[in-house]
């Protein structure tokens, strides 16, 4: 602790990493070559690493006990946070390409569970590219939440392609949720709201909620509000459009 209370990374009062240290450009390149370690399988990946209070070493893996929510492109890791007391038996994941945000959500995590003992537990980061690497992370049917708060817009529609949803990616992530797994969107830019509602609508695999589902899920009041780019929108006054669907079996 007294690293961090002399390190200027660190707020001296509340333990967290500052997050100005951490700053990275607020774009980055899906579809390029980054290099980072990525494991083979879902069943290479370390949750005693990520989850040492539920997996305290390698050889005492819970089969039972997997990843079920993964936030893709967690910024600065807000919705994790917020999920973790929600959720606190919930294993989540932040998945991040840009390696100085990823490495403050890790610090931010480890930081929160010095100076809330048992708490945020359930919560870990990842630094990958979730449009490459997901099947590496996560098995068939294994998610019940994904989320995709405020994505790049990739304004130029040739740029289009770098989207994180798309009808091709749909079909990635529909593997990974199990049947009434849960997809959430939300953006301030409405061309790109349009553009995920219907990608989600015309997928087989996906229907919205209703309007009395929105209402009575605890989840969708975060949305707007848990991450930083909701709260800087939320500051500006600006609008937001969001789509919530549900993954379901396709009718033949």
């Amino acid at each position: 602790m007294l690293e961090k209370e002399t390190n200027p990374n660190f707020n001296k009062s509340t333990g967290l990493p500052r997050k100005r240290f951490y700053r990275a450009r607020a774009h980055s390149n899906p579809l390029s070559d980054a290099h980072f370690p990525v494991p083979v399988s879902p069943s290479h990946v370390e949750y005693s690493l990520h989850y040492p209070h539920f997996f305290p070493s390698s050889d005492q893996m819970n089969d039972s006990k997997k990843i079920q929510f993964a936030d893709i492109g967690c910024g600065f890791g807000g919705l994790l946070i917020s999920l973790s007391t929600l959720f606190p038996e919930t294993l989540m994941i932040g998945m991040e390409l840009r390696d100085k945000v990823s490495e403050y959500v890790k610090e931010r995590i480890s930081a929160l569970r010095v100076s809330n003992p048992g708490q945020y537990q359930n919560i870990s980061v990842v630094r990958t590219n979730s449009m490459k690497y997901i099947p590496n992370y996560l098995e068939k049917g294994q998610l019940t939440k994904m989320f995709f708060l405020f994505p790049d817009p990739h304004f130029k529609e040739k740029n289009h392609r770098r989207r994180v949803i798309s009808p091709h990616l749909l079909d990635e992530y529909a593997y990974v949720l199990g049947i009434g797994g849960i997809i959430y969107t939300i953006t301030d830019v409405e061309e790109l709201g349009d553009w995920m509602k219907s990608c989600l609508e015309s997928h087989p695999m996906f229907e919205p909620l209703t309007e009395e589902e929105l209402e009575a899920d605890p989840v969708v009041k975060l949305l707007s509000c848990a991450t930083e780019e909701g709260q800087k929108v939320a500051r500006n006054g600006g609008q937001t459009f969001q789509a919530v669907f549900r993954r379901i079996v396709p009718t033949s």
